[in-house]
């Protein structure tokens, strides 16, 4: 039953990774193309009426008109193409990898005694409704500053910041820095399926009805398409978080969001001044080298040393096995996985994984298995030389839980 549950677990975050990453990249790939494109439109004599601008574009071997009206054209052909479904994906296969991975595994990778004692599915209710709540708060703060877009940017800076935040004061440092990139990632999302698609669909159902469509509905869906351009940057980087466990082990992991955020949003400036022809502003890499020296900085400022569950296996305290099992792991494998790191160059634990203590061994069995018994990836390349009768001890101790 045990290497049932561990191989379904397994596979099925990586399966749903791999889906996640494929979704992503076509997103974020065709984000960055449109964003590129409407900055590079230039104006000429005797465009279409309603035509703001027109780009030559040339690509495997082929040549591309491309014209974009402001509002709408006075008709459309049979068949349009609709950029949603790339973001979709996106959104529904990240809910369910946080789902399969946070949720489903909350004792594991979301719930820290340390921090605070909570129930998994309590854990699940707060951190998949406060993507929902994040949204609609998003989503209010859109209509209330429209038309004051750096008021806006600040406001949201804060009020993910304060979302990190809070999210450090209910869940454990990897799950806390998680849900601060999930929150982004849905208000991105969600703003595509609630207003960009609805807001193109009522322009057209009005230039199908003969009437004029209002520029309104446009200009709404522009200012959340340009959020999400300059949003990409930092929701990657948390995404990827997880593999790097000095990002988000930090008291200060609120801050580092907030820095992530500076200098992502920093070099997608750069490079949108520069699809748009203007000058390049060179000072954005200055900005983002330090925000990022600054992220670094609260990474080393105080690495959290979580405190060990003392209850988890107090049930195991009499096992033989298990007394052989944390011989065997403090003596190959804690020079790593401790509070504080032994091995050169380590500052915290690899995915703050700690092993130096028998609650920690206890809490971490079903990782220890697969990484050591099923797998034998770790430690690596056997660095410390674990013997085959050893692993095979580890195997009848988790067998017998």
């Amino acid at each position: 039953m045990e290497q049932a549950t561990a191989i379904t677990l397994e596979w099925g975050g990586l399966l749903l990774r791999w889906l996640h990453v494929i979704a992503g990249i076509a997103w974020i790939g065709s984000s960055f193309y449109f964003i590129a494109l409407d900055l590079s439109l230039r104006q000429r004599d005797g465009l279409p009426e309603g035509v703001s601008g027109e780009a030559w574009q040339v690509h495997g071997g082929g040549f591309y008109r491309m014209q974009k009206y402001n509002v709408a054209p006075p008709e459309l052909p049979a068949h349009l193409t609709w950029f949603k479904w790339e973001s979709y994906a996106t959104l529904f296969s990240g809910w369910a990898l946080l789902g399969w991975i946070y949720y489903l595994q909350a004792d594991l990778f979301l719930i820290d005694p340390s921090v605070r004692s909570i129930s998994p599915w309590l854990a699940a209710v707060i951190g998949f409704g406060s993507l929902i709540i994040g949204y609609v708060i998003y989503d209010r703060l859109c209509r209330l500053w429209r038309g004051n877009d750096t008021a806006l940017a600040l406001i949201g800076l804060v009020a993910l910041v304060a979302a990190a935040y809070g999210y450090q004061q209910v869940f454990g440092p990897r799950g806390a820095f998680i849900h601060a990139g999930a929150l982004i990632g849905t208000i991105m999302s969600l703003s595509v399926m609630h207003v960009i698609i609805p807001n193109q669909r009522i322009v057209i159902a009005n230039l199908m009805a003969g009437r004029v469509p209002d520029a309104s509905y446009g200009k709404a869906a522009k200012q959340r398409s340009l959020h999400n351009n300059y949003l990409t940057l930092p929701v990657v980087f948390l995404m990827l978080s997880s593999h790097s466990p000095l990002s988000y082990s930090s008291p200060y992991a609120a801050l580092v969001v907030g820095f992530v955020i500076l200098a992502g949003t920093a070099i997608r400036h750069f490079f949108n001044e520069g699809h748009a022809g203007r000058r390049q502003p060179w000072w954005a890499w200055g900005v983002a080298g330090m925000a990022m020296a600054m992220a670094i900085a609260l990474s080393l400022a105080g690495p959290l040393k979580a405190a060990s569950n003392e209850r988890a296996g107090a049930d195991e305290e009499q096992n033989p096995l298990f007394i052989e099992a944390v011989s065997i792991i403090q003596t190959r494998c804690a020079m790593c996985h401790g509070a504080e790191p032994l091995w050169p160059g380590m500052v915290v634990a690899p995915k703050a994984v700690r092993l130096d203590t028998p609650a920690e061994i206890a809490r971490h069995a079903r990782q220890i298995y697969v990484q050591s018994v099923l797998t034998r990836a770790m430690p690596p390349n056997n660095i410390s030389e674990v013997t085959a009768e050893e692993r095979q001890m580890l195997a009848a101790w988790i067998a017998s839980r």
